[in-house]
């Protein structure tokens, strides 16, 4: 049996669906449930992983787990009681989601260490690991929706500076691969998109997809701090400003790693975009 935390997430679902579709057993863990149904023969467990202990009917019985480090910011118990938690419940192989910071911004407080922490105790936990560190969501984009939807406008900063951003989907699949294949034990991947794109050029894909044109405004990096501070911890919303607005070489550097683990180009912005279209109506 497989656990797949964040199972109702951008990477979750469609990493339930991938798994359930192979024939796998999987159990979907979510805080919430589900606001859409699950695959045929999925089961359900509501479980936070601020409470190990909410964990452990879950775990009971797993062979694999797919485990996220809840996010920049995310207020979670220690990660070792998470992982212990897993081993006790017969857990022998873990896919961690962690980020691309965590090697770019490692002195990082809200994205680097936070990180580091869980990476550590999935390496130490003494049973067969793969990380996976992504950069930006092509999802990140959801975000926009709203100003898309009723003035076919996005406001965003930093307009012209590209990044690698990754389609979900692709993670989910790379995921997939490494929890049903001893290959993968021990690799850390970087997963990226195939090409840099900025944020005017993600607003012009959004419209080319809806077939009516998005205007795109350029925030003041004040302007697009003033508004994150609205969801985000302050100094995750630093941290995320100088990665959107002064990426490091190793931030733009586009990763074969997608390829290299599903054997093809993962996909551009553009196309997530047109499979998503239905979000920005």
């Amino acid at each position: 049996m497989i656990v797949v935390t964040g199972a109702t997430g951008n990477v979750g679902r469609p990493l339930v669906q991938a798994l359930a579709a192979a024939g796998e057993q999987v159990t979907a863990v979510s805080r919430n449930i589900p606001g859409e149904s699950l695959p045929e023969g999925v089961r359900h467990r509501k479980a936070d992983l601020a409470g190990p202990e909410s964990l452990r009917p879950a775990f009971d019985g797993a062979d694999a787990l797919f485990l996220h480090d809840g996010g920049p910011g995310a207020y979670l118990l220690s990660p070792r009681d998470i992982v212990d938690a897993a081993k006790a419940g017969g857990v022998g192989r873990i896919v961690l989601l962690s980020s691309q910071a965590v090697a770019t911004r490692a002195g990082s407080e809200s994205h680097g260490r936070t990180g580091r922490s869980f990476e550590e105790a999935v390496r130490q936990s003494g049973v067969n690991w793969t990380i996976l560190r992504p950069t930006g969501f092509d999802s990140n984009a959801y975000g926009w929706a709203e100003g898309i939807r009723t003035r076919r406008t996005v406001a965003a900063p930093f307009g012209d500076v590209g990044l690698p951003t990754v389609d979900p989907a692709d993670i989910a699949e790379v995921a997939a691969a490494a929890l049903r294949d001893d290959e993968h034990s021990g690799q850390i991947y970087e997963l990226t998109g195939p090409a840099l794109n900025s944020p005017r050029e993600r607003a012009q894909a959004i419209g080319e997809a809806l077939g009516e044109p998005v205007r795109f405004i350029e925030q003041t990096r004040e302007e697009a701090r003033a508004q994150m501070l609205g969801f985000m911890p302050e100094p995750v919303v630093e941290t995320t400003l100088d990665i959107l607005g002064e990426p490091h070489p190793a931030e733009r550097r586009i990763s074969p790693d997608v390829e290299r683990v599903l054997g093809r180009a993962p996909r551009g912005f553009a196309e997530w975009a047109v499979r998503n279209v239905a979000a920005f109506r």
